[in-house]
């Protein structure tokens, strides 16, 4: 009967953190998107307006993040029903890596070491930072392997040791 009761405390538990994290997660969803509707509106204070693309950047990479997470979620909880709970703390850090990783996207586009091909229209170049924002915070593995390309080509730099790590034990979240 003891075990009975360990294991529904347990089931609970799990319940009440995935609570938690959709709860974090829309949260700061919801101020991302507020954030990207403020800036494109022109909404953010004078001092602060030159630093309008990289923000939003890092606000688009977030909801790239966020959308991971939440697809996580569901295939994690509902689909395969493996939910573990030594990842909970990945689902609060991931989005914050993922913002660090789109402003970071705006950085490297600006320095010419990631290229895109676009024409001299503003509004278009803007429109691939923001997607090359997306997709850093979308796959942050991926992009943080293709920073490292890069960091080997243009400086000689070798990759890192958790890269390594990474490569063996790829995150399947």
């Amino acid at each position: 009967m003891n075990e009975n009761m360990d294991v529904t405390k347990v089931k609970s538990n799990h319940g009440l953190m995935i609570s938690v994290i959709i709860l974090y997660l829309s949260a700061l969803l919801s101020f991302s998107t507020y954030a990207i509707g403020a800036m494109s509106l022109g909404w953010l204070p004078e001092p602060y307006a030159p630093l309008r693309v990289p923000l939003m950047c890092g606000a688009i990479a977030y909801t790239g993040g966020c959308l991971y997470c939440f697809r996580a979620i569901y295939l994690n909880k509902c689909v395969r029903k493996n939910w573990d709970p030594d990842w909970h703390l990945w689902y609060f850090i991931r989005p914050v890596t993922s913002t660090i990783a789109g402003a970071i996207s705006y950085l490297f586009l600006k320095a010419g070491l990631l290229v895109l091909e676009s024409s001299t229209n503003v509004d278009s170049s803007e429109m691939g930072f923001f997607a090359l924002a997306f997709i850093a915070g979308f796959n942050v593995d991926k992009f943080v392997a293709k920073i490292e390309e890069i960091a080997k080509a243009v400086w000689g730099i070798d990759k890192t040791r958790s890269s390594n790590i990474n490569n063996e034990n790829i995150d399947s979240r």
